[in-house]
């Protein structure tokens, strides 16, 4: 079987609608779902494999907690609209956990570096969410 990224219908349009990672380009947070079930914990070959990309592209295995404390910890400086993104955050990191178990995040790449937060689904195939981190 190839492993394919699919387009199901997100289980979180209302968590997602509107929503950026903050870098020194605002990114969208997409869903992403597929097809493929591996066992536990991934590894970067089943990464690369999963998001069919080349062996030469750097992965980096990074803390579940360096993919959410940018987005869920408000800053003195904030005014309402950024908290206003964090409590989404917030409440989106918890109905991933309540989605996904197993959760690994990656940094996928260098300058635009691809974020992922991948976790099993109950099906035992994966999903999470993705995003691009612009970084010079």
């Amino acid at each position: 079987m190839t492993p394919k990224e699919s387009a199901p219908e997100s289980p979180l349009p209302e968590w997602l609608d509107e929503l950026y990672y903050p870098s020194e380009s605002d990114e969208p947070v997409d869903y992403v779902d597929f097809t493929v079930e591996f066992e536990p914990p991934l590894t970067s070959t089943q990464i690369k494999d999963l998001l069919l990309i080349t062996p030469e592209i750097y992965i980096e295995e990074i803390p579940e907690t360096a993919f959410w404390e940018p987005v869920v910890t408000d800053q003195d400086w904030y005014g309402e609209e950024e908290k206003h993104r964090t409590a989404r955050f917030i409440e989106l990191r918890d109905r991933i956990e309540a989605l996904l178990s197993n959760r690994q995040a990656f940094r996928v790449g260098e300058g635009e570096v691809g974020l992922y937060l991948l976790g099993k689904k109950t099906d035992g195939t994966w999903a999470g969410l993705k995003t691009l981190l612009v970084e010079t």
